[in-house]
């Protein structure tokens, strides 16, 4: 696995790598944690939508997913984690009170989530639903609360199974009894709060927080007289199937094995594009300079430098797929944007560029040796 910077250690001393990602459609934080010494990792409450951004973010820092775990079955988006599950093999773990299907790891209280030497605890926390669960790290100095607790805010409690009593004894619990310099990390947020601690929510948590009791607090949460989730319908039966779509899901049409990179571009092997070459436009997009140097070129490449790109598209063929290349892969990258921009629909750079092509063994014309 690369090596990403990190925020925390367990007591054995390994490193912990996380991220926090967010869906503004939905306005839900997804959460990547792995452990860096093994490279294992865990995925917490994935979007179906963002699907292929978790992937490419898990395959680019090279992580070994184990688990793909939901706090709660949801009422507003559908989980990734069947579509995770089949893309890398991992678990899909979720409470064993949401009796939800293809869940691979029914969850209890007390039970741990682990990856690498670092695990999750599990801590039943119903009472927006009955199988709601926040996930606490081992060494107690995080913990993703779903829909439980938000910052300066709840879940909410007028549907499904919800019960604002059994909610205010799981907050105060199983979460504000957590060390309290331990940092929470919500399910949603809608105004940009990304994180909060139990100090914080303590203090400042206007629903149960400071002097306010259980009569404050279930007082306060029958009388927010809110409208129903609008994805309701759609979203909770879909994660009572774990997130699977209905029917078999055939695979989308694709020209070629295409990957996006984290930042969201097309990229193709070089051992895919070696072996279909013959039916590709290859586009090398460095400077005469380059190719005619060391480094070599592909004999059946088409040159057009990246400056001259704009003003010479008329040259680059519409009916065959084409795939852009460089040195690195770098401006390779930025002119397969100004194609994609351009309309071309069939395109992608080739991951790491000539220098990765030569890495991995294949030929260059004019290549000199080092």
């Amino acid at each position: 696995m690369s090596a990403p910077s990190t925020l925390s250690a367990a007591a054995g001393g390994s490193a912990l790598l996380f991220r926090q990602l967010f869906d503004a459609e939905t306005g839900t934080f997804t959460y990547l944690l792995a452990d860096v010494a093994s490279g294992e990792g865990v995925l917490i409450d994935p979007v179906f939508e963002q699907h292929a951004r978790d992937l490419s973010l898990i395959q680019e820092l090279g992580i070994t997913l184990l688990t793909s775990a939901d706090t709660h079955a949801h009422a507003d988006h559908v989980t990734g984690s069947w579509l995770m599950h089949q893309a890398t093999g991992c678990g899909i773990a979720l409470a064993a009170a949401a009796r939800a299907e293809n869940v691979t790891q029914p969850l209890q209280h007390g039970d741990r989530v682990p990856f690498g030497v670092r695990w999750l605890e599990v801590r039943a926390t119903p009472g927006q639903t009955d199988g709601c669960v926040t996930y606490v790290l081992d060494d107690h100095s995080m913990a993703f609360t779903g829909d439980a607790l938000l910052v300066r805010g709840c879940g909410r409690c007028d549907f499904q199974q919800g019960d604002a009593h059994t909610l205010y004894r799981s907050i105060t619990e199983q979460i504000l009894s957590l060390p309290e310099h331990c940092l929470l990390y919500p399910g949603h947020d809608y105004t940009g709060r990304s994180m909060s601690s139990v100090a914080e929510e303590l203090q400042f948590n206007a629903r149960l927080g400071g002097t306010a009791n259980e009569r404050d607090f279930v007082g306060y949460m029958q009388n927010m007289k809110l409208p129903h989730p609008h994805r309701i319908a759609e979203a909770l039966p879909a994660n009572l199937r774990s997130g699977r779509p209905r029917g078999d899901m055939a695979p989308s049409p694709s020209w070629a094995p295409v990957q996006r990179s984290f930042a969201g571009l097309p990229e193709l092997a070089p051992s895919w594009v070696a072996e279909h070459s013959e039916r590709l436009t290859l586009l090398d997009v460095r400077s005469r300079e380059e190719r005619s140097g060391p480094d070599g070129l592909l004999s059946q490449s088409l040159e057009i430098p990246l400056p001259e790109l704009e003003e010479r598209l008329a040259e680059i063929p519409r009916d065959r797929p084409v795939v852009v290349l460089c040195h690195s892969g770098s401006r390779s990258a930025l002119a397969t944007q100004q194609l994609l921009k351009a309309g071309f629909a069939q395109v992608a750079n080739l991951r790491g560029g000539l220098s990765r092509w030569a890495d991995e063994g294949y030929p260059l014309e004019g290549a000199i040796s080092a």
